[in-house]
This record gives C-alpha cells, sequence and structure tokens, in this order.
C-alpha cells in the first residue's frame, strides 16, 4: 500500500513544525503559510473566514498531494495588516466562534435532557 500509517496523519515528528510561513516574493504584502498534518476541513474554513476580513484581498488554499496531510494558505492584504496579522486574527475569532457554539450546544443539550426527563447521564 502506497498510503502512509494513520497516524502519521496527524501526530507531528520530532522538529515538525505546525504552521510555517513563506513570504511571496511574487506579490506584494503576500505569503504562504504550510499546515503540516492538516485537511480540507482546517483549510476552508481559514479561507472562508480570512475573505470576510476587510484587509485580506485573496486568501486561497491547494493541496499539495492527496495522499499526505498538507496544505499550503495564500494569503494578500492591503499592507494595512500582514498576511501573517490577517491568519492570527482570523485563528482568535473562529476560536471565540468555536467557544460560543460550544456553550450554546451544551445549554440546548441539558434543556433537551431536562424536558425529556433523561435520567441515564446522572
Amino acid at each position: 500500500m502506497n498510503a502512509p500509517d494513520r497516524f502519521e496523519l496527524f501526530l507531528l515528528t520530532d522538529g515538525e513544525k505546525k504552521v510555517s510561513e513563506e513570504p511571496d516574493t511574487r506579490t506584494a504584502d503576500s505569503s504562504v503559510f504550510t499546515f503540516n498534518k492538516e485537511d480540507h476541513t482546517l483549510a476552508n474554513i481559514l479561507r472562508a473566514h480570512l475573505l470576510k476580513d476587510p484587509h485580506v484581498i485573496f486568501a486561497g488554499y491547494k493541496i499539495p498531494h492527496p495522499l499526505f496531510a498538507k496544505f499550503e494558505l495564500r494569503i494578500q492584504t492591503d499592507g494595512a495588516i500582514s498576511p501573517k496579522e490577517a491568519l492570527v486574527n482570523c485563528c482568535k475569532s473562529l476560536v471565540g466562534d468555536m467557544e460560543i457554539l460550544s456553550r450554546e450546544f451544551t445549554k440546548e443539550y441539558e434543556l433537551r435532557k431536562m424536558v425529556t426527563g433523561d435520567m441515564a447521564d446522572k
């Protein structure tokens, strides 16, 4: 089989970085970020959220090879902020959104348990 072992899809090896930045010299205010051990799930949500930022001109990703869990995210800004700042702001905003989602989900779950009288979890 050509496919890597499943654990290789999410565990970083010694000295391997989760994210690395490479400035794009062809385009002003642009960088390519390489994310290791990640796939379309994170790439697409980052791209979509970055495009909501008024300072981001372009955000797109590609997966160099389907057998390796890695994607490259290209970000170009208008120069008011750096691509790295745009990515950090995006990540902070997404973490906040996920906290809200978790809180609302837990609240609805607990309310549903109270309404249905489910005592199995207690």
